[in-house]
């Protein structure tokens, strides 16, 4: 996608094709500013952990004053306080009066919890699964109606686990392939956590291919600088482009043979899904 592109529908681009979210504390209008001149695909306004308690009645106002303003064409949310925090009402509250396209709630371990806030604010419903018990409880969120991606919260999933910061991140890998088998189940989006060094790019590639080929449609990010290195991550090569073309103008129907191997109906199928998701993120 172009700097500077428009849409006229804040909704257009379908989740599954999202392949940065970025996180922009409501507290700070020069950075919510910012994030209108970037090229993420989807801009998180963050009312929980980036924003100090005594800031949170003014990250309200500023939140949905930046909803109404737009994003340019990306998609936005607004990420509330989850339950048990004072916040939360008032967040939901600020989120109904916003409307924008989705709401994310943290910290969900249970279906009701993300069925409650779809309930209150009437938004589509992300939901951050970030510890065991959410883990274990993934499938029933996914599934509920309203629901319509995962996303993992890294930080507090190895808090969660026991996992020492420094651990590789094979420690929680079958925590974060759960979190996709749970939304490939459900027909919902999967998005990959945060990654917490911003000076270090190979660092920050390598979580983002090893989040695809986990099978993440994209991943969340928390500084400018991420969102290239993950848009590349996260987008077809012109390499695999070509090569998906070429394997749709070949096929015939049934099994056959092409460039040393079988293919079928099945591969034809993820080769236009493949060009498609190129198409749909040049445009």
């Amino acid at each position: 996608m172009k700097k500077g592109r428009e849409r006229p529908d804040d909704n257009e681009l379908p989740l599954r094709l999202v392949r940065t979210m970025l996180f922009v504390p409501a507290s700070r209008p020069r950075a919510i500013e910012k994030a209108r001149t970037l090229d993420c695909d989807f801009v998180i306004l963050d009312l929980e952990d980036s924003v100090l308690p005594e800031d949170r009645d003014q990250a309200r106002q500023t939140a949905v004053e930046a909803v109404k303003a737009g994003f340019g064409g990306r998609p936005c949310a607004i990420r509330i306080n989850g339950e048990g925090r004072p916040d939360h009402g008032l967040d939901m509250v600020a989120v109904r009066a916003a409307s924008p396209p989705y709401v994310i709630v943290p910290k969900v371990i249970e279906a009701r919890q993300a069925h409650d806030v779809h309930l209150v604010t009437q938004r589509q419903t992300i939901a951050m699964i970030e510890s065991p018990a959410g883990i274990v409880n993934a499938q029933r969120i996914a599934r509920e109606p309203g629901v319509v991606a995962l996303l993992a919260g890294t930080n507090d999933l190895r808090r969660g686990l026991g996992v020492p910061p420094d651990a590789p991140r094979s420690a929680i890998s079958f925590a974060l392939q759960s979190i996709v088998l749970a939304a490939r189940a459900a027909g919902v989006a999967a998005f990959d956590g945060v990654y917490n060094n911003l000076e270090d790019p190979q660092g920050l590639a390598q979580e983002c291919e090893e989040g695809r080929q986990m099978g993440f449609d994209g991943k969340s990010i928390i500084h400018p600088s991420h969102i290239e290195i993950a848009n590349n991550a996260f987008s077809p090569s012109g390499p695999a482009v070509e090569q998906a073309r070429a394997l749709i103008e070949a096929f015939t129907g049934g099994a056959q043979r092409y460039d040393g191997r079988m293919i079928e109906s099945m591969h034809v199928a993820e080769a236009k899904a493949l060009v498609e998701r190129a198409e749909r993120q040049r445009s």
